[in-house]
């Protein structure tokens, strides 16, 4: 088996349930909120800030696996009306673009976001959280795009290369 395919698969599954614990305890965390605030009388203070810190995760995240996946968004529409020879140009196109989007802005952008909160000792006001290590899932998730990018990237350059190779061999 590919091992850059064993090693994908293998942190998609992490990912997977990373994203399944953040989801059960964002999950448990409104049900907390709820009973608090009207079952209770006395609403939480720290449950509505978890929620957003934890939401911020999940979206991160959850767009790496999408991305892994091929889940994200497409232009299916467009694609479909190209040659085979455009569709796998437009493919690779797309990919070297989100290479470059998740290492300029996800990464080096991320990284200084969590460079400059935690220089500043920024806090969150209900749970005392540094807001560095919240905004961490950014530079977190460029990396895992960005690495998927490149990865689909060389799959793809293969592809062609042994696909004109094969040209080459029928003339």
């Amino acid at each position: 088996m590919n091992p850059l395919k064993t090693i994908q698969q293998i942190g998609v599954r992490w990912l997977e349930r990373l994203l399944i614990l953040l989801m059960g305890l964002l999950v448990l965390d409104v049900l907390w909120q709820v009973t608090s605030r009207f079952v209770i009388q006395r609403p939480s203070q720290w449950t509505d800030e978890l929620a957003t810190l934890l939401i911020i995760w999940v979206a991160m995240i959850g767009a790496s696996v999408a991305f892994i996946r091929g889940q994200h968004l497409g232009m299916d529409y467009f694609m479909g009306k190209c040659s085979r020879s455009v569709q796998d140009l437009m493919e690779r196109w797309i990919h070297f673009l989100v290479a470059v989007f998740a290492l300029m802005i996800l990464m080096m952008g991320g990284v200084r976001l969590v460079t400059l909160t935690l220089l500043t000792e920024q806090l969150s006001p209900a749970l005392g959280v540094k807001m560095g290590y919240v905004y961490l899932a950014i530079p977190l998730s460029g990396l895992v795009i960005f690495l998927n990018a490149l990865a689909c990237l060389f799959k793809r350059s293969l592809a062609s290369s042994s696909s004109s190779a094969q040209t080459e061999d029928k003339r």
